[in-house]
């Protein structure tokens, strides 16, 4: 990046950003469009977002598998959560579970977080980027499966993350393959 283009936001963001005021408002008019324009200029002037470095490329049954999986874990949390919240004289056993991650890209450890946030039961609280490690607050740890459980699913989502969008590269940096198995057959997570 050159020191003149740091400086101006890119047109993408400026009509997203335009894009999600038009929303908040419910209406479109002139001055909504122009009060706008110039709120996107003025956060992504004053408030600019680092560049995210990604390396890799979209594998599309990498990503489906990714997408298809997150669903059934959305799905069987729903389910777990709401047996949890049925059941008044179970009384769950929470935790807070320190997950160390593989990459070390930043990309790579948001979308793990974000999927691990989403899914009923479990909140990331505390994402640290120097060291690559979430802490995930988890409702029910039993019924999860124990601690070293939620850490090895957490660490299979990282990687179905990275066989959707990580080059090869950074795949063996972090010790996974692009199939999931490894040298001897066996599942890797």
């Amino acid at each position: 990046m050159t020191a003149g283009s740091r400086r101006r936001p890119p047109w993408r963001m400026l009509v997203w950003l335009t894009l999600v005021w038009l929303m908040l408002w419910g209406r479109f008019s002139t001055g909504t469009l122009l009060a706008g324009v110039a709120i996107a200029a003025l956060v992504t002037t004053a408030l600019p977002l680092p560049a995210v470095e990604f390396k890799g490329r979209i594998h599309p049954v990498a990503t489906a598998h990714l997408i298809g999986r997150f669903i059934l874990d959305l799905v069987r949390a729903s389910i777990q959560v709401a047996l949890l919240a049925l059941s008044p004289r179970r009384s769950p056993r929470g935790a807070v579970i320190r997950v160390h991650l593989r990459s070390e890209s930043d990309l790579y450890l948001t979308l793990t977080a974000e999927l691990s946030t989403l899914v009923p039961g479990s909140l990331v609280v505390e994402a640290n980027r120097q060291t690559g490690v979430l802490y995930l607050h988890v409702l029910d740890v039993d019924a999860l499966g124990g601690i070293e459980k939620i850490r090895t699913d957490t660490l299979g989502t990282e990687a179905r993350v990275l066989r959707a969008l990580a080059s090869d590269g950074e795949l063996a940096a972090a010790g996974l393959t692009r199939r999931g198995r490894d040298g001897r057959g066996e599942e890797q997570t």
